[in-house]
């Protein structure tokens, strides 16, 4: 088993953690404290899921948890584009690190099952 904080996933994911504290601090009043919140809220599950899945022997029912997080992370990207909230760089960059814990979410999943 590998040390959680060696996993590709697990650094992709810490990584758009320390992106979305940066970019929420920028939401508007009306947004930082309430979707800004549950946004970075999300992540911190998403991490603490991949955490869990990584040091557990039963890791189906926390990988799919860590992949509704995922989902819900990309809807509430998407709410928070159509909101003018983020620039459509932003968007794009925060969105190629969704997919690709998506990815590799999915794939873990088939490998252990």
């Amino acid at each position: 088993m590998a040390t959680y904080n060696h996993l590709p996933v697990y650094k992709t994911s810490y990584d758009l953690l320390v992106e979305l504290f940066q970019v929420v601090k920028n939401f508007s009043r009306d947004y930082k404290y309430t979707l800004g919140e549950n946004f970075k809220n999300e992540a911190i599950d998403l991490i603490t899921n991949i955490y869990r899945a990584n040091s557990s022997r039963q890791k189906k029912r926390l990988l799919q948890s860590a992949r509704e997080n995922v989902e819900v992370i990309r809807l509430y990207l998407r709410l928070t584009r159509d909101l003018k909230q983020v620039s459509l760089k932003k968007f794009i960059s925060l969105n190629k690190k969704i997919e690709s814990i998506s990815k590799q979410l999915t794939a873990w999943q088939k490998s252990c099952f």
